[in-house]
């Protein structure tokens, strides 16, 4: 980060949210560090949503699809990003006025450092939450901490445009927990950077919420999971914490299979949870 101030692209995945849009977009533009540019793409809303981007936000670069999914949304608007880093928001979010600028300050005295990340204010039902110990946030190497949640949000993450390049972008097959995959494969590489005041305000109990639409989130953990021991990048200690983590979710969802008297559900993930034992005992 030496030479000219690095470029910022914000990437805003949208869908049938036109009511709430207006709020994050608003908070980009109060930024006391404005980014090169906010690129939204609409994934197949029908709430007029162009409409209101063209009629009140027309320096907003508008990209639309059919209706993909939040995954495809965003990659799609990381493709057409032109900066040099890619922040992201995500509709129903905000930022707070100086999150760019403080991760921006940060970054610049981290010279290697490509994923940062901040501290979040939670909003629920129109409340404010306080988040559980668990949820806690932190720099450094953070891959332990990645394996049991989504610790990093979306919205809250800035990340340089060529660590994308190198592990991907976010996995179009997940309808779910795609950014808990995204933040192993990076977190199971390299360090992140984190401002510790907080950057966004994240506002969730809202029916469209991908965790109230899919059932079982741990089905889709585990592929994220299966796909991070197969890519050949773990260390021989965090191939071991892997395992173990995977382990113990296939079993929660054995258990859960089989309390809704799904048998044969119970078994397959009791025998993926076989599978991997055994492949552990060669590591």
């Amino acid at each position: 980060m030496t030479g000219s101030w690095p470029t910022v692209s914000v990437v805003i995945p949208t869908c049938d949210r036109a009511e709430v849009l207006p709020r994050a977009l608003d908070s980009v533009l109060a930024q006391t560090r404005p980014p090169l540019e906010i690129v939204v793409v609409d994934d197949g809303s029908s709430d007029g949503t162009p409409t209101l981007l063209r009629r009140a936000y027309p320096g907003v670069r508008l990209l639309r699809q059919r209706n993909r999914g939040v995954s495809s949304a965003r990659n799609r608007g990381i493709r057409a990003a032109r900066g040099d880093w890619i922040a992201l928001l995500d509709s129903d979010d905000e930022w707070l006025p100086h999150k760019l600028e403080r991760q921006l300050a940060l970054l610049a005295q981290r010279p290697g450092i490509r994923l940062c990340h901040g501290e979040e204010i939670w909003i629920r039902d129109g409340r404010r939450v306080n988040p559980g110990r668990r949820h806690a946030k932190s720099g450094g190497h953070i891959f332990d901490r990645c394996l049991e949640l989504c610790v990093i949000s979306p919205s809250a993450a800035l990340i340089h445009r060529t660590l994308l390049q190198e592990v991907g972008t976010f996995d179009e097959s997940l309808p779910a927990c795609e950014d808990y995959d995204l933040w192993l494969r990076i977190c199971a590489r390299e360090p992140v950077a984190f401002v510790r005041e907080p950057v966004i305000r994240k506002f969730g109990g809202h029916p469209d919420q991908l965790s109230r639409r899919f059932w079982g989130m741990d089905r889709f953990r585990v592929r994220a999971l299966e796909k991070l021991l197969r890519s050949g990048v773990l260390s021989p200690q965090q191939q071991r914490q892997t395992i173990r983590t995977l382990q113990r979710r296939a079993e929660i969802l054995a258990r859960g299979a089989a309390r809704r008297g799904r048998r044969d559900q119970a078994a397959r993930w009791l025998a993926l949870r076989a599978r991997w034992n055994l492949r552990q005992d060669g590591v």
